[in-house]
């Protein structure tokens, strides 16, 4: 995987030198930046997990720190598919199994020293189902090509906020379990910018959910996110915390793009 060059970012000289990364995408230089605004989710560590948190836990100025791109893997395409609820197969109406995730993206725009929410960002989800197949390619797992279960893009509103129902993924031979994004900025005009990178989630969590049908029939996981090639080039801060709910779970991924 190509390395890209470092770039420092006013916003978060104080740091640690390994953390402030930039990314170029797209034709304009962007850094992918977790913002924090306040506590934004009462989640401890999974392990240990709480139930939703309230509206009065989100409401502080944004702390912005850089976070890694990672490689687009397996297997984007761009399937221009406007939806939140992504589970389902739109040729057949066929819904994916498994345990519900439902998962929110707040992006920021980092301007100067300014961090303040971003409209109009187009945020890309994808990844396999419960058994580790992906929808709409041919690989070691048969022909899926056609279909488009578990694919799908928001753009964020005034808030900055992007929400996607799902489920909780599998796995694969080789990999941990893992989902893929893509935020993409101005994306109509053709000068707009991209960041792509992967979320990941906490090993005796993934556990618990695989032991559940119908991701039990796959067998025992080969792979963990301490043996992952990927996961290490910075997956501890890609890692989605999570709130359980009556129906599942929820994450919360809070983010922001620096431009130039």
């Amino acid at each position: 995987m190509k390395k890209d060059r470092v770039k420092r970012i006013p916003i978060v000289s104080m740091l640690k030198r390994r953390e402030v990364l930039g990314f170029l995408g797209g034709t304009a230089a962007v850094s992918l930046i977790g913002c924090w605004r306040g506590q934004s989710i009462s989640a401890k560590p999974i392990g240990t997990l709480t139930q939703t948190p309230t509206r009065k836990a989100i409401a502080q100025t944004p702390t912005c720190v850089v976070k890694p791109q990672q490689t687009e893997g397996p297997y984007f395409v761009d399937e221009k598919l406007n939806r939140s609820d992504i589970r389902s197969d739109p040729s057949n109406g066929a819904v994916k199994q498994g345990v519900l995730l439902r998962l929110v993206f707040r992006i920021s725009g980092i301007n100067g020293r300014s961090c303040r929410p971003l409209r109009g960002a187009t945020v890309d989800i994808w990844h396999c189902d419960a058994l580790g197949v992906y929808s709409d390619v041919r690989d070691f797992n048969g022909d899926t090509q056609g279909q488009k279960f578990l694919r799908g893009y928001q753009v964020t509103d005034a808030n900055g906020t992007a929400e996607f129902v799902t489920i909780y993924p599998g796995w694969y031979p080789g990999r941990t379990a893992h989902i893929h994004f893509k935020i993409r900025t101005d994306s109509a005009s053709g000068r707009g910018s991209e960041f792509t990178s992967q979320l990941y989630f906490d090993d005796a969590l993934t556990d618990r959910v695989h032991a559940q049908s119908p991701y039990a029939t796959k067998g025992q996981r080969t792979q963990r996110n301490d043996g992952d090639g990927i996961f290490q080039d910075g997956g501890q801060e890609l890692m989605l915390q999570l709130t359980q709910d009556a129906q599942g779970y929820v994450g919360t991924f809070d983010t922001g793009l620096q431009m130039t």
